[in-house]
């Protein structure tokens, strides 16, 4: 396999393939860099040309008009070119840069697309983290590709100009009265100097590939390296470890990575390969072989002018278009290294690209009913995160009552949140069957079985955007809908005040004038938005956990008169918070150990639920406003 990765059809695949997909996100780039590498290749060999066109006629006839011809050409010529190769150069620069921002496009969509178990797998993380390091450091990668492709098709391009302009060099014959030097003129001395020229080209580009290689062989280290100084280099800029930093004089243990030996100092594994490459030798030799190379041009254009061959305008054409034609050759070979140096780096990236979905898509397509009758029931599930060994749900069944309440409550690590993710198959169970009106879930459509879901998770994120975007999900969107889900959800008030009303930016990370909103605010924004996406069922995991107790109960009252005939879900840590709920379901170590009525748990004395109501008891307070004014005396709930 390593043969084949290092081949250079192997590596051509591969640039080809990123050249694909680079297109893909920005189609106007690449065909624009083409017309840029054109104007660049052509330039010095229409310079070449037309000025051996003048030194003839100057040293020649010297006739007027054939020089004023020639210089208007020239100028012609070469100026257009020069504005061409202008004009495509600013082009291609400023499409390199939206390139260069819109690229994380590729990875954006496939995070969008791939399996949700696969975002919290640890192993594709750091594949993910690895990219972003490999480009940090050494800029090999996605974004190699352009440069490759820029500098490999202005050499294909020197190739073939330089192959026409030199051919007359072989093809003119020096005259017999020349004597010894008439030898330049026999087939087989012809060829042995092409290829000569041609094979001490290719060598001193395979030289310098050498260089490149020692590169590629260091990737792992390098990558490791970059990581290290990423998060040491900079980790005085972020002010969230500032209190830290400070307490704990933490600055001395990022001094020894400062201090230390990096992995890219003079002492470390990458100059270390870079020495055992001999990479310095190869790069040396590569300079000292086209030299000699260049005096060997010169050397035989310059024989054959002696001899008679052409005249010394000609002789300025074939040795500027030979030495181009050389160094040409040799780009080719160094771009060849650059690809298969930079394979390595591609196969990461498409590794990643090319990550299969386990999780199977279904499609059949949820029965669009306006009645809201979605029955939902567990049977038997076992769930297991990947790479544990541990069940977080085992044998757990459960019937959704359609239009009820149902509150899922248990302490930290029960299940809870595992319970919702499998319900929303963000994961699928290992074990069980969880069914929609009797059906696997799995069968189902994923994208239209999603839709019969409003969550507000714990963790819920609000964009950087307008109020109403950020209720509505889109840039359109019905503004009366989302003004209603904001009443709803208790922001009313604080909308009237908001300058702007729905189109006020949220933050200020796009805009000075943007609202930075509380904690409770965002809570309510979030659950805007599950009212404002009209699902049948709407849940709320614990979105309220940072709230004190009487804030949290006064959400959980107000969205179960809102949430109508949907059928909702609770989590919540906080009891007294549930006590609406039609039924409650009690989770402890991925079992559900009871399930009931508010009241009649309360009424198991040794059940699990009496036991964490009990222990909440004295966070709950009422205010006693009787003559003796005891403000905030702790009393147990009834």
């Amino acid at each position: 396999m390593e043969s084949q990765k290092t081949s250079v059809l192997y590596a051509l695949k591969q640039q080809l393939r990123a050249i694909r997909l680079l297109h893909r996100i920005c189609p106007g780039y690449f065909p624009t860099l083409f017309l840029y590498c054109l104007t660049a290749a052509l330039s010095p060999y229409a310079t070449v040309y037309c000025s051996a066109r003048i030194l003839s006629e100057l040293a020649g006839a010297r006739q007027a008009a054939a020089l004023w011809t020639w210089a208007a050409i020239t100028v012609a010529v070469i100026g257009l070119l020069q504005i061409l190769k202008a004009l495509f150069c600013q082009r291609k620069d400023t499409l390199l840069d939206d390139l260069f921002d819109r690229k994380d496009i590729l990875f954006v969509r496939k995070m969008f697309s791939m399996d949700y178990a696969s975002l919290e797998d640890r192993e594709i993380q750091d594949l993910r983290a690895q990219l972003q390091q490999n480009e940090g450091w050494s800029g090999w990668g996605l974004m190699r590709t352009p440069q490759i492709f820029e500098e490999g098709v202005q050499a294909v391009i020197g190739i073939c100009s330089g192959i026409a302009l030199t051919v007359p060099l072989f093809l003119q014959p020096v005259p017999d009265s020349a004597g010894g030097l008439t030898l330049l003129n026999h087939p087989v001395f012809i060829l042995l100097l092409a290829a000569v020229l041609l094979g001490i080209s290719a060598l001193g580009g395979r030289w310098e590939s050498r260089v490149l290689h020692g590169w590629s062989s260091v990737r792992a280290e390098a990558t490791f390296g970059n990581r290290v100084f990423g998060f040491f280099g900079f980790i005085g800029l972020h002010t969230g470890r500032a209190a830290d930093m400070r307490i704990y004089g933490q600055q001395r243990l990022v001094d020894a990575y400062w201090n230390g030996n990096s992995v890219f100092g003079c002492d470390g594994p990458v100059a270390a390969a870079m020495a055992k490459a001999r990479a310095g030798i190869y790069a040396g030799l590569s300079q000292a072989i086209f030299a000699v190379l260049t005096g060997l041009i010169y050397v035989f254009v310059c024989l054959k002018a002696w001899g008679g061959a052409f005249d010394i305008g000609a002789v300025t054409q074939y040795v500027g278009a030979v030495t181009a034609l050389a160094m040409n050759v040799y780009g080719v070979w160094v771009r060849v290294g650059e690809m298969r140096t930079n394979c390595g780096y591609l196969d990461q990236t498409f590794q990643f690209l090319d990550l299969p979905n386990a999780m199977y898509q279904g499609s059949l397509t949820t029965e669009k009913r306006s009645d809201r009758q979605y029955e939902v029931e567990f049977r038997h599930v076992s769930f297991r995160y990947p790479g544990s060994e541990n069940w977080a749900l085992q044998d757990v069944s459960l019937k959704f009552e359609i239009g009820k309440r149902l509150a899922i409550v248990g302490e930290n690590g029960s299940g809870k949140t595992t319970f919702i993710k499998l319900l929303c198959r963000l994961y699928d169970p290992q074990e069980g069957q969880i069914l929609l009106n009797g059906i696997d879930i799995r069968k189902y459509s994923y994208r239209d079985y999603m839709q019969i879901f409003s969550v507000v998770f714990q963790d819920f994120q609000l964009l950087s955007q307008s109020l109403g975007s950020n209720v509505a999900g889109t840039l359109e969107y019905d503004r009366a809908r989302v003004r209603r889900a904001l009443e709803d959800a208790g922001l009313g008030e604080r909308l009237q005040t908001m300058p702007q009303g729905l189109d006020t930016q949220l933050y200020k990370d796009f805009a000075e004038n943007g609202v930075e909103i509380s904690g409770g605010e965002a809570q309510k924004i979030a659950i805007a938005r599950a009212l404002y996406k009209n699902a049948p069922f709407i849940i709320l995991d614990e979105p309220t956990a940072a709230l004190d107790p009487i804030a949290e109960a006064d959400i959980y009252s107000r969205f179960n008169e809102i949430a109508g005939d949907r059928t909702a879900i609770y989590i919540s840590h906080r009891l007294s918070s549930c006590k609406f709920c039609d039924e409650i379901a009690v989770f402890d170590q991925g079992h559900i150990v009871q399930r009931g009525s508010h009241e009649a748990l309360l009424q198991d004395s040794s059940g699990l639920y009496r036991r964490l109501w009990d222990a909440q008891a004295q966070y709950y307070v009422t205010e006693s406003h009787g003559s003796d004014s005891r403000q905030g005396s702790m009393v147990p709930p009834p």
